[in-house]
């Protein structure tokens, strides 16, 4: 197959993948846009495997069914509560990805620049497109290799950290080496004194080097921040992907990886800003790890977490002409949203107003409690964002929250030493009356003490989310 066929399908992949990217703003499109994006990488995969360049067909069809097999395995086997961390996962290979492929690119530039002319002119694919490059294309080369290393490098540490956090398996408060900020500095600068040396001599010592440093930027980085802010962290690690293709195609003169990768990349960027400005943090801080400390001891709570059988939180329910629930990380981990969406029936066919209040970081990764409660069939209709009904509490009857901790948190407002001061958050307890339903006294995912369990008008529902609402829905026909 010539260029032609392979840029056609490029053109049709790239609108493709566009036409994917629009779809997704909405649940209704949402099934729709996810099929033109496996149309668009399916027509990708097939253009490049049959375009020029190709070659080692036994090696590649092993590997791509190799990898299908795995991802399959994979998707099978996750459950909705473990999607952050598999998204984290995604990303670190795509980071590794763009590593491995600018090493490679850096081999056979050596390769290429090592032949004479008449060697040069039997070239084929990458190396032949190497063979026609000017000095000061080359020179621009070393730049995007470089640039895409370096990207590719910090997401790979940072997407395993982000992976270590979400999965509970390394500390989700903010940790950093003594030094913090000045460590990044240091590698920051050391990184760009091996872009002179690199773009200088083309030697891959300085490639090394600055890979190692920018493998400790993405491990520290995404150390420094904290539980709270991980759901923004994994929207900023998806942009660093992005970035980390679209260099790369530039290096490979590969045009859809470019477009891709800038669309990636700026979306995630885009949706990072916005989680930031819903939380009220610096979109720079955030990015540089100053997150997740504290500045000062945090407030004292007082007063004693009362807790409610399953009988009191129906008669309640059975007097509320208005409830609010809101969910959260521990719904989808007790996998309660059938449950809730059951309840949320049997209300609304008694008369009730019923709504969801939906916090811009409500569980681990942006919109995880939409597409949660998408599934269990919840009319779109009443799922609400925050700045939506946040004003409504007030004349609330009974707000219910399911699974949350950090953003129902009265500590945002009142804590001007919480390490989520200033985040924008739910207001349930401004409810007539709140039931929390959680397993126990511990704190939530950023370990923050959350006052709101303490509060006159707050009643503790403690014990598995899906077994207390099975207990719940027997006294509500």
């Amino acid at each position: 197959m010539d260029y032609g066929f392979t840029t056609a399908a490029y053109v049709v992949a790239a609108v493709l993948f566009i036409l994917s990217l629009g779809g997704l703003s909405s649940q209704e499109s949402a099934k729709r846009a996810i099929w033109y994006g496996i149309v668009g990488m399916a027509l990708a995969v097939f253009a490049t495997l049959v375009g020029p360049g190709s070659g080692l067909w036994l090696l590649t069809i092993i590997l791509i069914a190799a990898g299908a097999v795995i991802g399959w395995q994979l998707a099978n086997k996750v459950q909705m509560t473990q999607m952050p961390e598999l998204v984290a996962a995604m990303h670190s290979l795509v980071g590794l990805a763009a590593v491995f492929i600018g090493y490679n690119a850096h081999i056979e530039l050596g390769n290429v620049m090592s032949m004479g002319a008449a060697d040069k002119a039997g070239l084929e694919g990458f190396a032949a497109l190497l063979a026609k490059k000017s000095g000061v294309e080359i020179a621009i080369l070393r730049v995007e290799l470089f640039l895409g290393v370096f990207i590719g490098a910090v997401t790979f540490t940072g997407s395993v950290v982000a992976y270590g956090k979400l999965a509970g398996k390394v500390n989700s408060k903010a940790e950093k080496l003594p030094g913090g900020h000045m460590l990044n500095a240091a590698s920051a600068g050391l990184s760009l004194l091996t872009l002179i040396w690199y773009f200088n001599t083309g030697g891959f010592f300085p490639l090394f080097l600055m890979t190692l440093a920018a493998l400790f930027i993405g491990y520290h980085l995404i150390m420094g921040i904290g539980g709270a802010d991980m759901p923004v962290v994994v929207s900023m690690l998806n942009s660093y992907s992005g970035w980390a293709a679209a260099a790369i195609g530039f290096s490979l003169g590969n045009d859809l990886l470019i477009v891709v990768g800038a669309l990636v990349g700026s979306s995630g960027a885009i949706l990072s800003y916005i989680m930031c400005k819903a939380m009220n943090r610096s979109f720079i801080s955030v990015i540089l790890g100053g997150f997740g400390g504290t500045t000062g001891p945090a407030m004292e709570v007082e007063g004693e977490q009362i807790a409610i059988e399953a009988d009191g939180v129906a008669s309640a329910l059975e007097d509320a002409d208005s409830v609010i629930i809101i969910p959260g990380y521990g719904m989808a981990v007790a996998q309660a949203q059938q449950n809730v969406a059951e309840l949320t029936r049997r209300l609304r066919a008694k008369g009730k107003n019923v709504r969801f209040a939906i916090h811009p970081v409500a569980g681990r990764l942006p919109g995880h409690m939409n597409v949660l409660l998408a599934e269990a069939k919840v009319p779109y209709d009443i799922v609400m964002e925050m700045d939506e009904i946040n004003d409504d509490f007030p004349e609330t009857d009974v707000a219910i929250v399911i699974g949350s901790n950090d953003i129902v948190n009265p500590a945002a407002q009142e804590d001007p030493n919480s390490p989520i001061a200033g985040m924008p958050v739910l207001e349930c307890w401004k409810a007539k009356q709140v039931f929390v339903s959680k397993r126990g006294q511990g704190t939530g995912y950023s370990g923050i003490e959350n006052p709101l369990f303490f509060k006159e008008n707050t009643r503790m529902f403690y014990g598995d989310a899906k077994a207390s609402l099975d207990q719940l829905l027997t006294m509500i026909s």
